[in-house]
């Protein structure tokens, strides 16, 4: 928080008096929390509105008074406010709701005044805990040259905004909100790509990105992408970037995705984070790609190793194979089918450890070919 900012949340509270233990509190604020008999109305607060902004219950007595009040009330409540103890209740773990609840209802004016407030100091709002929830929401309200403001003050620092924790949501709220012609900032993710997918809060921007903006915007984004799919692919955070790619992007970038997994189907399926990839390409391929990822899980390896076996044992795989016979069509799916059922007959009776995944392969095929043959089991295990 720059020191400005904070300078203006301690000269708010000034005008209270010590009361209850130290606690700052005005006999009306100790009457209202007091007193639950008496019909209290905002008119009741006037001249008491930022330091009820700044109390649990006063906060949500305002905000729930803000969605009905007359203009003229809800004028004096902005007044007390704007834009003397604005900054502070924006950065309030109560007074932040009511600063949004006018953005909500106030006036066009209204929010463009409290914008005004916000200017130079929208960095130190967007990376504070409440802050960042006012200035999303202002994005949500105000006019399209208001919105130019604050993306035009993050730009500088958009790369620390993406990084932090409340800055984030406020640069994903600009991605969706803005229009993109005006998202310069994003210039600044080209060459960080790789950084940005493998980081807990730049893959979820950078889902936005691919999301919202022109393909001039992501082609280049996309295009470093593709330099790293096979290392993102294995990542934790990674593998979501990887996988919205495979369900919103465009076919060539789909195509090129799948490409990195033909010859290493089993290797991925066998990785904790590259198994939900390889389940999300064989949901979104098209039929032909689909079809050889599955002839791959069938086909034996040089070796004489089924990765279809491999596939059935392990805690990961077992979902793609699962997957791949709910997806795989015609006479492919009879063919998978018929290369599984054996396999479980025998892992049931060789393999002490019948383990959950082996059954839930069982139930699948049960569901897929209700027509059992004499060497079909009919129940389940006991285990």
């Amino acid at each position: 928080m720059s020191p400005q900012v904070h300078h203006g949340y301690q000269h708010g509270r000034q005008h209270r008096r010590e009361h209850d233990g130290g606690s700052l509190r005005s006999a009306l604020l100790d009457e209202f929390r007091a007193n639950k008999s008496r019909k209290w109305e905002l008119r009741d607060m006037f001249g008491y509105i930022v330091e009820f902004s700044g109390d649990q219950h006063g906060s949500r007595f305002i905000q729930q008074k803000l969605e009905i009040a007359t203009s003229d009330d809800q004028q004096v409540v902005f007044d007390e406010i704007v834009p003397g103890s604005a900054l502070q209740l924006i950065q309030d773990v109560f007074g932040n709701y009511v600063i949004q609840k006018l953005f909500e209802h106030g006036t066009q004016a209204q929010r463009s005044r409290l914008a005004a407030v916000m200017e130079t100091h929208v960095l130190a709002l967007s990376t504070q805990m409440y802050g960042c929830r006012v200035v999303q929401k202002a994005v949500e309200y105000i006019l399209p040259d208001e919105q130019a403001m604050l993306v035009k003050e993050l730009e500088p620092h958009v790369l620390r905004c993406v990084k932090d924790a409340n800055g984030n949501h406020v640069v994903q709220k600009l991605i969706e909100r803005v229009s993109p012609e005006r998202l310069s900032f994003v210039e600044a993710f080209r060459g960080s790509v790789k950084e940005l997918s493998t980081h807990p809060y730049g893959c979820r921007v950078l889902q936005r990105c691919f999301e919202h903006l022109t393909e001039a915007q992501t082609r280049p984004l996309l295009d470093e992408l593709h330099k790293y799919i096979t290392n993102l692919m294995q990542d934790q955070f990674g593998n979501y970037v990887v996988q919205f790619v495979l369900e919103y992007g465009q076919p060539q970038d789909r195509k090129l995705v799948i490409a990195k997994l033909r010859n290493q189907m089993l290797h991925m399926a066998r990785h904790k984070f590259a198994s939900n990839v390889c389940e999300k390409a064989l949901v979104m391929a098209d039929s032909e790609s689909r079809h050889m990822l599955i002839e791959e899980i069938m086909t034996p390896k040089n070796d004489g190793a089924m990765p279809l076996i491999a596939m059935m044992k392990d805690q990961f795989a077992n979902y793609v194979l699962q997957r791949a016979i709910l997806v795989a069509e015609g006479e492919q799916k009879q063919e998978l089918i018929n290369k599984v059922r054996p396999q479980l007959i025998s892992m049931r009776r060789y393999s002490n450890a019948y383990s959950k995944h082996l059954i839930s392969i069982e139930r699948l095929l049960e569901k897929m070919s209700p027509i059992r043959t004499a060497d079909t089991p009919t129940q389940l295990p006991n285990l």
